[in-house]
């Protein structure tokens, strides 16, 4: 994988923990989350300031969306590990 080149296509190469923040953003955006426990998200998406909440996620669900910050208010899913 030396000769490889990272990017949003290409598969994650680490998975992080993540704490719903209503002010932080992440340590680094995703490529995509897992939802460990059923619920809604409310996130910030990496190309913009807008929050979007996405409804109902099932758990086990990988969510295919780039992610700059998962806010507490409105995140009702638990367990989320962001996979960039």
């Amino acid at each position: 994988f030396r000769h490889t080149v990272d990017s949003p296509m290409t598969p994650a190469e680490t998975c992080f923990t993540i704490t719903p923040d209503d002010t932080a953003d992440l340590p680094r955006a995703t490529k995509a989350i897992y939802v460990g426990s059923a619920g809604d998200i409310a996130l910030v998406p990496v190309r913009s300031s807008a929050e979007v909440t996405f409804r109902n996620v099932p758990a086990g669900f990988i969510l295919d969306v780039r992610v700059k910050a998962i806010r507490a208010t409105g995140t009702t899913a638990g367990e989320i590990v962001g996979l960039a």
